[in-house]
Parts: structure tokens; sequence; C-alpha cells
């Protein structure tokens, strides 16, 4: 069985306001393969970037992949929202409705990998993924200001 090491990241500035996503995908050994950072929209809050983040990775590992490794692949999603590893390690309710259908999304992705474990890690363990929501973010603004 392969493992693959997924860092996540999802912010929002104003929260709810301009939000983005990082990932960034690892081998078992750490050596990174494949990175993303991108603009979500204006109206997202924190939590709700943090699972898109999530859900983005999956979809990507899968279409980078394929379905057929990631039935045999075990995924080790590290990201620095406790909430959002509390909630898909069923220690928390989701009770908000936008992050319930998140929430649903990403529990049926599940279902195509071996397994799934997500952990918790501090903010300075995860700076390339919350580099790459940065750089969106701020791409997006210059983007925005030129014309």
């Amino acid at each position: 069985m392969k493992k693959f090491i997924i860092y996540t990241d999802g912010g929002s500035r104003g929260n709810p306001g301009p939000s983005a996503i990082g990932v960034a995908i690892y081998n078992e050994k750490e050596q990174e393969l494949k990175k993303y950072g991108e603009y979500l929209g204006d109206n997202l809050t924190n939590n709700e970037a943090e699972y898109q983040a999530v859900i983005f990775a999956l979809k990507k590992f899968k279409a980078l992949f394929g379905k057929k490794l990631a039935e045999h692949t075990e995924i080790e999603i590290r990201c620095d929202s406790e909430f959002l590893v509390l909630q898909v390690n069923g220690e928390y309710k989701v009770l908000n409705e936008k992050i319930q259908k998140l929430f649903l999304e990403l529990w049926n992705l599940r279902l195509d990998f071996k397994k799934i474990k997500f952990k918790y890690i501090s903010r300075d363990k995860n700076k390339e993924a919350d580099r790459l929501v940065n750089e969106a973010l701020d791409n997006t603004r210059k983007s925005q200001t030129l014309i």
C-alpha cells in the first residue's frame, strides 16, 4: 500500500471574505510532488475554506494519480484546522448547515481511498500550504486592481 502526505490550508480575509486554499502533496519520503494555491471567492468563512482545501486535495489526487491508485493508498491529511480535524474524526458535531454539506462531500470522497487519516498540526508546520493560500489571495487582489 502506498502512502501520501497532503498538507492543506484554507484562509479567509474578513471571515467571511475573500478566500483561498493551499495544497501540497508529498510522497511517503516527504518529497514534494505537486502544490496548488487557488482563489475560492469573496464570501466564504475560514472553516468553509479549510474544508474546501481538503476536498480539492482529494479530488486533485484522484485526477493526478487515478481512482485505481487511490483505492490502494493511505492518505495522511495534515492541516492546522483543529476544528476540521475534530469534526472529521467524530469528536465534534457538525452543526453549521454550510459545513454539513462540505462534511458530507468530504465523507463521500473518503470512500474512494484505502485509508485517510486526519492529523492536526501547528501553523508553523504548515507553512507551505499557508504560503499558497496567501499567494492566491494576494495575486487575486493584484489582478483586480490592475484595470
